[in-house]
């Protein structure tokens, strides 16, 4: 019986000590996943991260269950310890007549043993005497002797068996009884074992579905996806801009150009005393066309008859005509018929 309260005790301290090793490693997973969110969050791959910290962090979350869960159990284990202390107090309580009888046998036994070899000396002693020729009063005197220690010897036996019945019917119950006890507390102890057994099974389960889980997401988290993400997050926007806005509309060619002369013989007569304004009369002869179905570029001949009409005042605008001839060569390009 102590040393089943032993193996209690020692059973506690076993829990007790794989609930702090899973704790440690609980401390770690939780540890572990905070570091996921100090790795570098640029690039594609960046997402990933989260799917494992993600998952360790719920691994760490299993690991805490089992440890709560752990404590529990250890709990159980002392209540059951406590149950244990009183149950021997009981129980030696109820075997105490056993405990005599036990004394009792072995004192009996004791006894019948002095008696025996008490009854066995006299009555060689008296055999001795009667081979030696010994006088009749000391033959008479050894009888008397081994007489005495027959009587004695065979009083020891009768008590020996009372109490040997005694003894065997009590101890009987009580070897009866502690099997019993030991049946419960063998029992008790598979309890105990089966719910840690289990629990640490419903906890791998748990973290089983957890790893499936992962990589269900891993096997989701695909390459396009991961592309996709990234194109989202750097990206300004899902529709092109409004390609009108960046082109000049033809009919609008004609306003630029007289606003560019214009421009520049004001600026080029800036110096002059003159300041006010001239004037000058600007007039654009479209290139006639052709048979063909096609529209051709207009040569130099033609473009100088287009442009003929056009005067230029004072003489410092003959060094610009080559400049405004191949400005109209581009501009006039633009001016498609069709």
């Amino acid at each position: 019986m102590k040393h089943g309260h032993l193996s209690t005790k020692d059973l506690a301290d076993f829990i007790r000590e794989r609930a702090t090793i899973e704790e440690t490693y609980s401390r770690s997973m939780t540890k572990l996943a905070k570091s996921a969110s100090n790795y570098t969050q640029l690039g594609t791959f960046a997402p990933v991260w989260d799917v494992f910290k993600t998952s360790t962090e719920k691994l760490a979350s299993c690991h805490l269950d089992l440890v709560r869960r752990l404590q529990e159990l250890i709990k159980e284990v002392h209540k059951y310890g406590d149950e244990q202390i009183k149950a021997y107090k009981k129980t030696k309580e109820d075997v105490s007549g056993t405990l005599e009888a036990v004394q009792s046998i072995q004192s009996i036994t004791q006894a019948l043993q002095k008696s025996k070899e008490n009854y066995n000396a006299k009555c060689m002693e008296q055999e001795r005497l009667k081979k030696e020729g010994a006088t009749q009063r000391e033959i008479e005197k050894a009888a008397v002797k081994s007489k005495k220690a027959t009587d004695t010897y065979k009083l020891y036996v009768e008590k020996y068996a009372a109490f040997k019945s005694d003894f065997e019917l009590k101890m009987t119950e009580t070897a009866q009884k502690f099997q019993d006890i030991e049946e419960m507390h063998l029992l008790r102890m598979k309890e105990i074992i089966q719910s840690l057994s289990n629990t640490i099974k419903e906890i791998h389960l748990q973290i089983g579905e957890v790893h499936e889980e992962f990589i269900n997401n891993m096997t989701n988290t695909t390459v396009e996806s991961l592309i996709q993400k990234f194109a989202e997050s750097k990206g300004t926007g899902k529709e092109r801009p409004d390609d009108e806005g960046y082109s000049i509309k033809p009919e609008a060619t004609q306003d630029i150009l007289f606003t560019i002369i214009n421009h520049f013989y004001s600026s080029s007569d800036s110096d002059s005393e003159d300041d006010e304004p001239r004037r000058f009369h600007v007039e654009i002869k479209p290139v006639q066309p052709n048979n063909s179905s096609q529209y051709t570029m207009p040569s130099l001949d033609e473009l100088k008859v287009s442009i003929g009409n056009i005067t230029l005042s004072p003489a410092t605008s003959v060094s610009f005509f080559p400049c405004v001839l191949g400005f109209f060569v581009v501009v006039l390009g633009c001016f498609s018929p069709f």
